[in-house]
Order: C-alpha cells, then structure tokens, then sequence
C-alpha cells in the first residue's frame, strides 16, 4: 500500500498517467510461490494478482471508493524504485480515490461488443 507522500511521489516515477491519487496499491505476484502448469510452464501468478486485484476494486466500490486499474507502467522502475527482488513481479497499480460527483465514464465505457463476436458455441 502506497499513501506516504514520499511512496505516491516515487510512483510518478514508474506510470505514464497521473491522478493525484491518495492511495495507491502496487499488485504484485512471487514467482516462488505460483503454481506452475507442468505441460507448457504456464505460471498462475497473473491470473492470481488480477483476481485479487479485481476483488480489491469491487470492495472498494462497496465502500464508496473509485479506483482505476494501471497496466500501463513501467515494471523495472517499479522493482528498482521500491527495491522489489527478483521474484517479486510487478502485474498492476490500483490508484484509489473519492470520484469527483461531475466525473463520467469515458465514452467508450460503455461501448460492447455482440456476443455473437466473443463467444464460440460448439
């Protein structure tokens, strides 16, 4: 958890986009610790961050709090700028906050796609 000026102020440092957010949670995965699927070598540790990550935002939103899901950032300076080891992978920062009452979702938010295009019936 990130909420420190300090810690919000190096994590400018590793994304591209900028809230002003007040709290922030890097999600991340040990290596050493994920199931791997012995035929192809196929980690869980993406799956497990994204599952927890996704859980943490609908929490968040039972309470009243918005958050946004950052994929676009840079991993290394992550590990470099808060002195992650090896093992520890960085897959997401969920940024937290209050939503502005003028705020709306972008246009494209509610943009879906048919079914019919997503899904394979045999």
């Amino acid at each position: 958890m990130l909420q420190s000026d300090e810690a919000l102020n190096t994590l400018q440092k590793c994304k591209f986009s900028h809230f002003g957010e007040t709290l922030a949670f890097l999600i991340c995965y040990d290596a050493s610790e994920c199931w791997t699927r012995e035929f192809d070598g196929r980690v869980s540790g993406d799956i497990d961050a994204s599952i927890v990550a996704t859980h943490m935002m609908l929490e968040a939103w039972e309470l009243g709090i918005g958050s946004t899901w950052i994929m676009h950032f840079i991993p290394e300076a992550v590990k470099e700028e808060f002195d992650l080891p090896d093992i520890v992978v960085p897959v997401c920062i969920l940024v937290m906050g209050y939503p502005a009452k003028e705020a709306v979702p972008s246009a494209q938010h509610g943009m879906k796609k048919d079914l019919k295009d997503m899904v394979t019936v045999l």
